[in-house]
């Protein structure tokens, strides 16, 4: 049987859990996710880990944080004064919202952690950065 290799088009199935085995996504419910090995699209732990597999062989791994989405950085939290966002906007704890940077031409995109009368506390770092990944993967096809 054909292995996965780099160059490879593959799909997979997928479920990923944080170390209190709460699931944070999951492909068994929609169709596999599809990507090319050695193209860099994916987290590196993750297309590593289906380097070899061969169609139908499932795995369960686990991707240490800084090869996942990287430590959290307590420079990307940040508080804003509260009178910078509009009056009119209610702001919630988990809120998302982009911010575009001068010098970036991507917005970088922020989640709301605090709110108080005075203060909005924004985090930048990916919501699963400082997280260690477990995935159990199916290898679908090799296209």
């Amino acid at each position: 049987m054909a292995q996965a290799k780099n160059g490879d088009k593959v799909k997979v199935h997928y479920t990923g859990r944080l170390d209190d085995d709460n699931v944070f996504d999951s492909s068994r419910e929609r169709e596999p996710l599809e990507f090319q090995l050695g193209k860099g699209q994916l987290i590196p732990g993750f297309e590593e880990a289906v380097l070899g597999m061969t169609t139908g062989e499932t795995k369960t791994f686990k991707i240490q944080a800084n090869q996942a989405y990287g430590e959290h950085r307590e420079e990307l939290v940040q508080q804003v004064p509260r009178h910078q966002f509009p009056s009119d906007m209610e702001v919630k704890v988990g809120q998302r919202f982009q911010i575009n940077q001068k010098e970036e031409e991507q917005p970088l995109v922020v989640t709301v952690t605090e709110v108080s009368d005075t203060f909005v506390t924004i985090d930048a770092n990916h919501p699963l950065a400082g997280e260690d990944l477990t995935f159990d993967i199916e290898l679908v096809e090799i296209i």
